[in-house]
């Protein structure tokens, strides 16, 4: 049984979520245990549904980015799980320093409030996995996929069997049947690697998919191709915007307003914006496509 628990960031609803995978009394599998200020939340979250924090066995993160993963330690000091990892993620989550030391320069004083504290989780706790690796857990067999391109190590976890995907945010952002958004942080963002981890998951034209940003997503397939197309166009708008010389920080609050509009024009409240921008910053996306185009293309701004 699949359910979804809110951790209810900074007091909001539908931010940031955990599906938990198992049945009541039995061991328990969490994806993506979201931020360490979340932590409390999530475990009243499964109180509420008569499942018992103590039972968690495992936490599958799909990523280490502080919004999916920065609640791993506790999950695995509290309640002993087991944390499965991507190769290149796990070095971060059992020495968290670089992190905390590049999140800081972005997020300054507001570190604390906006994702709690983030601790190593001891290696014994710790477990690598590699792509196409299978690893029991909640009563369900979950496959790794490596799905690079908004992260280099971003795994999309598969229960095959019942042809389930968890997408982390190689899938996007998509908040109560709203549109399906991009989120392109800095430092990963790779749209050939993006688009071929879409294809490889449209291969497997799974029966359900489920969003850390939020909860089970209606119709993947069209949900699939819409998140392609929104990803080309955003980043071709921001190379646009670079080439003419715009600065970054001036093309900032532009896209915010491109984005508040395009969301605007699909029929969402006010207050639905603001969820959306918690969730996917638009100052990240322009950060993180702007240094794509000149990391991996400076030709095309030439």
């Amino acid at each position: 049984m699949i359910r979804f628990v809110d951790g209810l960031h900074l007091g909001r609803a539908k931010v940031i979520g955990t599906a938990v995978i198992g049945e009541a009394g039995e061991p328990l599998a969490l994806v993506d245990c979201g931020p360490e200020s979340v932590f409390n939340h999530t475990a009243a979250g499964l109180r509420a549904q008569g499942l018992r924090p103590e039972d968690v066995t495992h936490v599958f993160v799909t990523h280490i980015h502080f919004d999916h993963a920065g609640a791993a330690w506790r999950w695995a000091e509290e309640y002993g799980a087991t944390v499965c990892v991507h190769p290149r993620g796990a070095p971060h989550l059992a020495d968290p320093s670089k992190l905390l030391a590049s999140a800081a320069k972005i997020f300054g004083d507001r570190m604390g409030g906006l994702w709690g504290e983030m601790r190593a989780v001891r290696p014994d706790r710790l477990r690598v996995v590699q792509d196409r690796e299978a690893v029991a857990a909640g009563g369900a067999v979950f496959t790794a996929l490596d799905t690079p391109g908004h992260a280099q190590h971003h795994h999309a976890w598969w229960i095959g069997a019942e042809r389930t995907l968890f997408a982390g945010d190689v899938m996007g952002v998509c908040i109560d049947g709203g549109p399906c958004l991009p989120p392109c942080p800095p430092p990963d963002i790779n749209l050939e690697q993006w688009f071929a981890s879409l294809r490889l998951l449209m291969a497997l034209r799974p029966a359900r998919v489920f969003l850390t940003h939020f909860g089970e997503l209606d119709d993947p397939v069209k949900r699939l191709n819409e998140l392609a197309e929104r990803l080309l166009d955003w980043a071709e708008w921001i190379a646009e915007e670079l080439k003419i010389g715009m600065p970054e920080e001036k093309i900032v609050p532009l896209f915010e307003q491109r984005v508040r509009g395009e969301l605007k024009l699909a029929g969402l409240s006010d207050e639905m914006l603001d969820t959306y921008e918690q969730a996917d910053p638009a100052a990240m996306s322009v950060a993180g496509l702007a240094r794509y185009w000149r990391k991996y293309r400076p030709e095309v701004l030439a």
